[in-house]
């Protein structure tokens, strides 16, 4: 019998790989999305992965339960991955409320869709190393203490305790991933590596002379959102819900990632790249390093794809990108 699941923030970067993922696995995909002034073009990402055509949209919002109730009644999913949220930090100081709205309270939104229309289904709750912020031990893994810094780690743990609540209070098969940095040529241009990449790209063409960006010390554990996906999917084949860390356990500056990029395209960093004050987080997360070991031995995961692999294919794709006049081809968002 065909599996159903169901995607929030399907045509965000992660829900698009994941989409990809479970269509090769045989599922019948829907996802949820907001109705938007956008419309036609919204589904950008699946386009790019040609499986636009395969996944069934339903017409929903985070913030409201009637019409989540509604779509999960409709779809009968055996699997739900909520990946739905205000993503990008930097908002989250700008939009504080909508931030709490949607990736906190969000969540207890769906897993009461989930538990009054499918209690049966099997749960996926996104996650994120952000939650630990200022962090605790040198190598953050399901047991470190969480120190948010900043309105959506803030949000992101809400959503994180709640879904542990729901698996605990109702027996839900309910599990989150404590997801690491994952990049992929889908990033929206807001965030630090595709800003990186596209900024590389435009250089490298004659578009633009510079990169300005904040603090390049800070330390970030990145890995390819196609592998991470994948580990999304492994967490409910399992007998029992848990928590698991997913990481490269690896460390990079970004600065080091800017010179991945720049020395792709055989450009010298220093001449372009400029230390931008207004591009600091009022409070900065300055390292964040997982240890996966628990998601390697209990899920036989690991990464396939190294940074450098993953910054070359960015750049190569901005490249792209640019060369057919498509300027910001992925806006910003999911």
């Amino acid at each position: 019998m065909t599996k159903r699941a169901l995607i929030t923030g399907v045509t965000g970067q992660d829900g698009a790989y994941l989409a990809q993922l479970l269509l090769g696995e045989g599922y019948e995909v829907h996802g949820v999305v907001r109705r938007s002034s956008h419309s036609g073009v919204d589904d950008h990402r699946l386009r790019w992965l040609g499986v636009a055509d395969s996944v069934r949209l339903h017409d929903g919002d985070m913030g409201d339960l009637s019409s989540l109730v509604r779509i999960v009644q409709e779809t009968k999913p055996d699997e739900i991955y909520n990946l739905a949220a205000q993503s990008f930090v930097a908002s989250s100081w700008r939009q504080p409320i909508l931030t709490a709205n949607i990736t906190a309270v969000g969540v207890a939104n769906m897993l009461e869709a989930m538990r009054i229309a499918a209690p049966q289904a099997r749960f996926y709750q996104a996650s994120s190393s952000e939650m630990y912020g200022l962090i605790q031990q040198p190598m953050q893994n399901e047991k470190t203490p969480f120190y948010p810094r900043s309105p959506y780690a803030v949000a992101k743990l809400y959503g994180h305790w709640i879904t542990v609540n729901y698996r605990e209070s109702f027996g839900m098969h309910a599990s989150s991933g404590i997801l690491f940095n994952h990049e992929s040529p889908l990033r929206g241009e807001e965030f630090v590596t595709r800003k990186v990449t596209t900024g590389v790209a435009r250089i490298k063409l004659g578009l633009a002379r510079e990169l300005r960006l904040g603090n390049i010390d800070a330390k970030r554990d990145w890995g390819h959102a196609r592998d991470y996906v994948r580990a999304m999917w492994l967490m409910l084949q399992q007998e029992k819900p848990d928590d698991y860390v997913v990481a490269t356990g690896v460390t990079t500056t970004v600065r080091d990632m800017c010179r991945i990029a720049f020395d792709h395209v055989g450009l010298d960093m220093e001449t372009h790249l400029v230390i931008d004050p207004a591009f600091y987080r009022p409070a900065e997360v300055e390292v964040l390093l997982g240890d996966s070991t628990k998601a390697r031995a209990k899920l036989g995961w690991s990464p396939k794809i190294a940074l450098g692999e993953l910054i070359r294919e960015m750049v190569e794709a901005d490249l792209a990108r640019l060369k057919r006049g498509e300027g910001r081809s992925i806006p910003s968002g999911a």
